[in-house]
């Protein structure tokens, strides 16, 4: 799959679900009209979610830009949703990147960890409060997986790491074979560098 076909073609990667509450909902990329709710999406989560994800912030500003500049040759981004129409709502968001922030590039340098740009994608999941433990981070995750694959990609790194005080998401990234490959301090907290095989 070519990642600049999925901007025209959104179908193609778009999944129909069910959550663990049998209640059905959608895997989709986000498309450019999607700007009201993705600003919602981002408003309405708590502030702990918020403290441990931060690839930009959470407002209405913030969310019509990124719709605006959506570029699926430069990265996806993939939405969970529920109900259809005026009442759809986001209840998971998750980024992928293709290619690794320099941020990043530059901590695992020192790791003497080198990248490749046409292999290597970065990731920043993130879910709703109200279905946070409740399977949809991992329905995500695998349909993302694949995704990636089917774009070439060989390693997912975690943007910005995962904050150690964050054992539920630690956990999560190790459930799908993320391994710590280094630590960082930054943000009050110590933190993980985490990369997986595709």
């Amino acid at each position: 799959m070519k990642p600049t076909d999925i901007d025209a073609n959104p179908e193609q990667i778009s999944k129909p679900i069910h959550l663990a509450s049998g209640e059905p909902a959608l895997l989709r990329p986000l498309q450019r009209g999607d700007a009201r709710m993705l600003g919602q999406y981002f408003l309405g989560l708590s502030e702990a979610t918020r403290r441990v994800y931060g690839p930009h912030a959470f407002d209405q500003e913030t969310a019509d830009r990124i719709c605006a500049e959506l570029d699926s040759g430069q990265g996806l981004r993939l939405l969970a949703t529920r109900g259809s129409g005026a009442a759809e709502e986001v209840i998971g968001y998750f980024i992928l990147v293709f290619g690794v922030h320099e941020g990043d590039r530059k901590r695992y340098q020192r790791l003497d960890i080198a990248f490749d740009a046409e292999g290597d994608c970065t990731l920043a999941p993130s879910v709703a409060d109200a279905y946070q433990s409740a399977g949809l981070g991992s329905v995500m995750m695998e349909h993302l997986r694949h995704i990636a694959r089917d774009c070439g990609r060989k390693r997912i790194v975690l943007w910005g790491g995962v904050r150690q005080d964050n054992p539920r998401a630690v956990h999560f990234y190790r459930k799908f074979g993320f391994e710590e490959k280094g630590e960082f301090y930054a943000g009050g907290v110590n933190n993980y560098d985490m990369i997986a095989q595709l």
